[in-house]
């Protein structure tokens, strides 16, 4: 019995971080190690274009780092097929004619766009590819019929579009040729990271991250600068852990949830300082960073397999989405000259 396939990716404009770690990466893992499934991985450099078609090499300088983020997180390409979305033509032939069953209304109301919209502050002059990226992001789901998306909790919306084109698509057509996906969310409470800053989201363009290659001393001057309680002035003064940075990272990254709690009410009673507990959260941090960190490097010693791995991985990818578009072809109708085929 064949596997049911499970898709994700990421868009390469920079190096990734912890908060995509959390959010999905760690989730993509663990589904590839249960074996129960066959992962498809894209680096999405087309949808990167949408907000940096006039910065290419922003996207080509990143593509490698992406792929080195992967493999270091635990990504193995022996179990999963790593591939770059660019290089998979099926998927912009089945965005042209999902684009034909989606109003610019329904693209408007989509809250994770109008979320994305107002942070890159587009207000008039929003790219018409970055508007329309839904509808991509459908087309590279259905391509390869996947079931499960293992994604951040913000990409809900994103993931309900999508069944929505695929149930528009099958009715019209009277088909069932595309699969209706579902979202894998993280545990709720730990699929978002806040910034250092205590912005509400880690953002690259906000520059509050840190990333998966942040090398340990960058780590902890980051860990040293994180946004805590601005009332805790004195070590003797009662903290608040609402809204505490330093805390929400303990609850996501400590597997010691007893010993969190402890600081947690040492903390608000009042003789728990900053710094020991950002010095704390430094070494949960490294535990978790440090191997990822080392296969990064090991990696990043022979990029040329990298980009071979990419290469495979998309030929084989090219297979799988060229199955879907000739059934979304019949499907439609657009056969005219299969008599002719011999």
């Amino acid at each position: 019995m064949a596997k049911e396939i499970f898709l994700s990716g990421d868009r390469p404009t920079g190096k990734l971080h912890i908060g995509h770690y959390i959010g999905s990466l760690k989730n993509r893992v663990k589904l590839q190690n249960e074996g129960k499934y066959d992962p498809y991985i894209m680096i999405a450099d087309t949808q990167a274009l949408t907000d940096n078609a006039r910065d290419p090499e922003k996207i080509q300088n990143s593509l490698i780092q992406v792929a080195l983020d992967y493999l270091a997180v635990g990504i193995d390409p022996s179990k999963s097929t790593i591939f770059v979305q660019s290089q998979i033509p099926a998927l912009f032939e089945l965005t042209a004619y999902y684009m034909d069953l989606v109003t610019v209304a329904r693209l408007e109301r989509n809250p994770t766009v109008k979320t994305e919209i107002k942070q890159k502050g587009f207000k008039d002059s929003i790219p018409v590819g970055f508007l329309n990226y839904p509808v991509s992001q459908a087309a590279d789901i259905t391509a390869f019929k996947a079931t499960l998306i293992p994604v951040g909790d913000d990409q809900e919306p994103m993931i309900e579009q999508t069944r929505e084109i695929v149930r528009t698509f099958n009715r019209v057509y009277n088909c069932d040729v595309l699969v209706e996906p579902k979202g894998y969310f993280p545990p709720k409470g730990s699929g978002r990271l806040p910034g250092l800053d205590g912005n509400a989201k880690m953002s690259k363009s906000l520059g509050n991250c840190i990333y998966l290659s942040d090398d340990a001393k960058t780590v902890q001057k980051k860990v040293m600068s994180m946004y805590t309680d601005p009332d805790h002035i004195h070590v003797e003064d009662p903290g608040k852990i609402e809204g505490n940075t330093v805390f929400t990272y303990l609850d996501v990254f400590d597997p010691d949830k007893d010993k969190v709690a402890e600081l947690k009410e040492e903390y608000q009673k009042g003789g728990l300082g900053d710094v020991k507990i950002k010095r704390y959260l430094n070494k949960v941090l490294e535990n978790e960073l440090a191997p990822i960190r080392e296969r990064r490097e090991k990696y990043a010693q022979d990029t040329d397999a990298v980009y071979e791995m990419l290469v495979e991985g998309s030929n084989k990818a090219n297979e799988k989405a060229n199955q879907t578009l000739q059934e979304v072809r019949e499907a439609i109708g657009l056969n005219y000259f299969g008599h002719f085929d011999k």
